[in-house]
């Protein structure tokens, strides 16, 4: 599996942050997080210009080696044709809830903002729109290169712990 550009998707809470981090490290690749171009700076209450974003993201697609993660189909729509390899997080709505009450509020974040998190991430199967799980499957079965589907915590760190052999 060629991770040279990988694209990491999921519901909030899966763990994309925290493998995309690693398999950049790992592969000396820039890591972009995809709620870093669709909100403006400062936190979560202010979405960016929708073409902004999409130039940003499609800048990031542009350089040599990278990993992208986030939720926001809509975007990955824009470089999945850049793209090597795909990773969908498809972990349980109830375990990615847990994961963000125990990482807490980040990146200046308010209360309310952190529990409408909360609550959006319980819907994952249920709500409609690009972030939606029906949207993330429709882009991982349309994705024709090498792919990868995790459906537990235990098989996301195993995939990256052995991610360094499927990059050689």
């Amino acid at each position: 599996m060629n991770l040279t550009k990988t694209i990491v998707i999921g519901n909030s809470g899966s763990g994309k942050s925290w493998l995309a981090e690693r398999l950049a490290s790992q592969l000396n690749a820039q890591w972009v997080d995809l709620d870093a171009i669709h909100w403006e700076p400062g936190g979560y209450d202010v979405a960016r210009n929708r073409d902004d974003a999409i130039a940003l993201a499609r800048r990031a697609a542009a350089s040599d080696s990278w990993v992208i993660e986030g939720i926001y189909g809509w975007l990955v729509g824009e470089v999945v044709s850049n793209a090597t390899a795909l990773v969908w997080l498809c972990i349980d709505e109830a375990e990615c809830v847990a994961n963000i009450k125990s990482r807490g509020v980040r990146r200046g974040g308010s209360q309310q903002s952190f529990d409408a998190l909360l609550s959006w991430a319980g819907t994952y199967r249920t709500r409609s729109g690009s972030s939606s799980y029906s949207a993330h499957e429709d882009i991982f079965n349309r994705f024709s290169g090498a792919k990868a589907c995790l459906r537990s915590k235990r098989e996301v760190t195993a995939f990256a712990n052995l991610s360094w052999l499927r990059t050689r």
